[in-house]
């Protein structure tokens, strides 16, 4: 099992010098991973491919690029420049999306995002594995009129989905080579989400899926005072019949229930707890961290953990 964070870098004064700075600390801090969202602030393959060629031996994951909004053939093209950058070791996150962002923000109809998201995999696979695409599909058509090959971008980048329901979790076994499930936790990746997707993939002939759990945490001497403004902060996903079907699965009302919050061993303890329900990479994203002291302990234990 390898263990990572994200780096919150969404609504903060983060410069590009200071993301390369807490990358050197978690690789410091033994750290296999760290990974960026996607969000309308930093483009994360970019920010990977930046930091990966500044720190060596740390694996880099984008969590996650929607499907609504992007193509293959520029999502390709981004994933294997950071793929070049990083010597190998970046890995590229998609996602559904949601209603919300989708219509809200892209003025997209949500509308049948499984189908989408099947073809998108499909075409994505052929052009991080041979550089070319002659795709054609109901919702996407993907041809490569010159070849999409970037010098230096080996192995073929690993795709992941951000997937948690049963048809999500179908598509990924059969096209990706691993799901990044968030607020999921030990109960509903045992029981729903880890069979789902690795059933998927043996009918498919594919290897067995990685399973890199996503969980919020943080290490912290006062975990009362610091749970309602993780209510407040997780709220957002409770709106999300996907997030709020998964955290019920998990045997929890609230989407925050699902955060690991106390000292050092209250948090080792729940990372092996992710491990023994299948998961083959955990990564904790350090919510509502007080400052750089509580993050660098919250980093140090995982270290240890890697």
């Amino acid at each position: 099992m390898t263990v990572g964070v994200t780096l919150d870098t969404s609504g903060t004064n983060l410069l590009i010098d200071d993301v390369v700075r807490q990358a050197r600390e978690a690789r410091a801090s033994g750290l296999s991973s760290l990974w960026f969202g996607q969000t309308l602030g930093y483009d994360s393959p970019t920010l990977a491919a930046l930091v990966g060629h500044a720190v060596p031996d740390i694996r880099l994951g984008t969590s996650a690029i929607p499907v609504f909004g992007r193509h293959p053939l520029l999502v390709a093209s981004q994933a294997q420049t950071a793929q070049a950058a990083t010597g190998g070791r970046y890995h590229l996150g998609l996602a559904l999306g949601t209603k919300l962002v989708t219509e809200g923000a892209f003025g997209l109809p949500f509308e049948r995002p499984v189908a989408r998201l099947r073809e998108f995999l499909t075409a994505l696979r052929h052009l991080v594995e041979t550089g070319e695409a002659d795709f054609e599909g109901e919702l996407i058509t993907a041809r490569t009129p010159l070849p999409a090959v970037v010098p230096g971008a080996e192995p073929p980048v690993p795709l992941l989905v951000a997937a948690m329901g049963p048809q999500a979790l179908r598509v990924s076994g059969r096209l990706a080579d691993g799901i990044l499930p968030y607020l999921a936790g030990p109960r509903a990746l045992e029981e729903h989400i880890v069979p789902e997707v690795t059933r998927a993939a043996e009918e498919a002939g594919r290897p067995a899926p990685r399973i890199v759990a996503f969980v919020p945490g943080v290490v912290t001497p006062d975990p009362d005072a610091l749970r309602p403004r993780l209510h407040e902060q997780l709220s957002f996903y409770a709106q999300i019949p996907s997030y709020a079907r998964v955290v019920e699965l998990s045997g929890h009302s609230h989407p925050a229930d699902l955060a690991v919050v106390g000292d050092e061993k209250h948090l080792a303890d729940a990372v092996r707890r992710y491990r023994d329900a299948g998961a083959t990479d955990v990564v904790v994203s350090v919510t509502e961290a007080d400052g750089d002291e509580s993050r660098l302990r919250t980093w140090e234990v995982l270290g240890e953990l890697a």
